[in-house]
């Protein structure tokens, strides 16, 4: 029993990235064999769809892998970058462009009051964890874009926080 739940862990971790898939041979399906299923699945130029493996909290990205519409792999894209990151311009860019940008969010919150909609993205950069936060009005327009440490990890030493945020 313990073999094969090291076997499953494995190949689990294995196909993170999509390693082993080959653009222009690979097919969608093949895609999800390897990645697992798709978050969100997003139309893309000339035809294309758009899978997206999003590896948060703390995995190492968001992966697009865009499909041709024949059904062969045309790439595989970490997209949680900080250039596509920089893209993101308040007052311009739509909750759609955003999605195309970088990707399903990893929590989605509301706030009536203010109005907005707060998308939370986790990413793991080195030394410490950092959070993107999306906020959008009623009409999905981007509002504030906020690109920082992540609140809710503790940092110990001179200059950081020492306890969770609650």
């Amino acid at each position: 029993m313990k073999s094969l739940a090291l076997a499953l862990l494995l190949a689990g971790c294995a196909g993170y990235s999509g390693s082993g898939l080959v653009p222009g041979r690979s097919t969608a399906a093949e895609v999800e064999a390897v990645m697992g299923p798709a978050a969100a699945k997003r139309p893309g130029p000339d035809g294309e769809t758009v899978l997206w493996f999003p590896r948060m909290p703390y995995g190492d990205g968001t992966y697009a892998a865009r499909v041709g519409a024949d059904g062969r792999l045309v790439a595989i894209e970490q997209r949680l970058t900080g250039e596509n990151i920089a893209r993101i311009e308040r007052g311009r860019t739509t909750a759609d462009q955003v999605l195309d940008l970088v990707g399903p969010p990893y929590r989605v919150d509301q706030f009536a009051r203010m109005e907005r909609e707060i998308w939370t993205y986790k990413m793991q950069v080195f030394p410490f964890p950092k959070a993107l936060f999306v906020q959008l009005s009623p009409d999905r327009v981007v509002r504030e874009v906020y690109y920082m440490d992540d609140p809710e990890i503790p940092r110990l030493g001179a200059g950081h926080r020492t306890s969770f945020r609650r």
